[in-house]
């Protein structure tokens, strides 16, 4: 089996390739290549029992798309986007990347015709959905974006679904929650406080918090996201039926709730390296973001996330500290 990771480079996609190159397997099937693509440079490729290779390129480039397909992938890993607060400040850029990207890309499948058809897993986001919401949105709920970042991903899963139903490929895509606790350094999502106020202070510096702790929304590790994307390229998708777009499990709590499991887990000392700053633009974008799921539909299918975020803090500690704490 060959594996192409698009955007391979970035936080999830890194954990992604590290994960295959450790079981060797995609659900029954031995893996025989990987590529991983990515506009930036990605870490060294990890030890595997396969060949990795690495290509640099822009999806969104007229031709990129259609050279990566000709390898003929069985699966691909459709990970690359911009984050949000960077397509909400570009406009043009949002656009190309997030939207033309995923488009040329569908099309180089379609147009290579025969008995291509690969396994297409495509991130998108819970962002795809805006306010006014209900109490727990549920699977049917509409998709009415309020900001250009979720109609790129909302438009991305209407050309899923449509290009799986025209049978030019098996299309599955996957509403993230926001991802929490992502490591590294900071990035321009306008989400990244969520991760930022655990990560730094367990890292011994101080964060930022730009909005109320009132503020709820919906998250999962790094760990589930790797979760989700192998169950979603290893699953029955007859099980899905035309309804090709999850929206996946995640723990719903407010910026409070986050910062007391944040203390109950690490102490005192750790929440106290939190300043709050509130920043205007961040409040405002946060505003229109959807707070809790039903999620039933990807629970039943099998997708699982975090029972608390306690959880997800002890994820990261374990994860990418080594169990320890500053």
């Amino acid at each position: 089996m060959k594996i192409l990771v698009i955007g391979g480079g970035g936080m999830v996609g890194v954990k992604l390739i590290d994960r295959l190159a450790r079981d060797g397997r995609l659900g029954s099937q031995q893996i025989t290549s990987l590529i991983r693509h990515d506009v930036i440079l990605p870490p060294p490729p990890p030890a595997a029992a396969f060949p990795v290779e690495t290509l640099l390129g822009d999806l969104s480039t007229p031709g990129e798309a259609k050279k990566l397909v000709a390898m003929k992938p069985d699966v691909i890993f459709h990970l690359a986007a911009i984050v949000s607060g960077e397509a909400e400040a570009d406009f043009e850029k949002g656009y190309r990347i997030n939207l033309d990207g995923t488009r040329y890309l569908f099309e180089a499948i379609r147009k290579a015709g025969g008995c291509y058809k690969p396994k297409v897993i495509f991130t998108s986001s819970i962002a795809v959905f805006g306010a006014p919401f209900p109490e727990a949105i549920p699977d049917n709920f509409f998709t009415t974006p309020l900001t250009s970042y979720g109609t790129q991903k909302a438009i991305g899963e209407l050309l899923l679904a449509d290009y799986t139903r025209r049978g030019f490929f098996d299309g599955v895509g996957l509403r993230f929650p926001t991802i929490c606790v992502r490591p590294g350094k900071p990035n321009l999502a306008a989400s990244g406080f969520f991760s930022n106020i655990v990560r730094e202070p367990l890292a011994g510096h101080e964060a930022v918090l730009p909005v109320s702790e009132d503020v709820r929304h919906w998250h999962a590790s790094p760990r589930a996201a790797t979760g989700f994307l192998l169950h979603a390229a290893t699953m029955d998708t007859a099980l899905l039926g035309n309804r090709r777009n999850l929206t996946l499990p995640g723990i719903s709590c407010t910026v409070g709730e986050q910062i007391a499991a944040l203390r109950k887990v690490a102490g005192e000392k750790v929440v106290a390296r939190i300043r709050r700053e509130p920043n205007e633009t961040i409040i405002k974008i946060v505003a229109g973001w959807p707070r809790n799921f039903e999620a039933k539909r990807a629970r039943e299918l099998g997708f699982a996330a975090e029972n608390s975020f306690e959880d997800i803090i002890r994820v990261h500690i374990e994860d990418e500290l080594g169990g320890k704490i500053a």
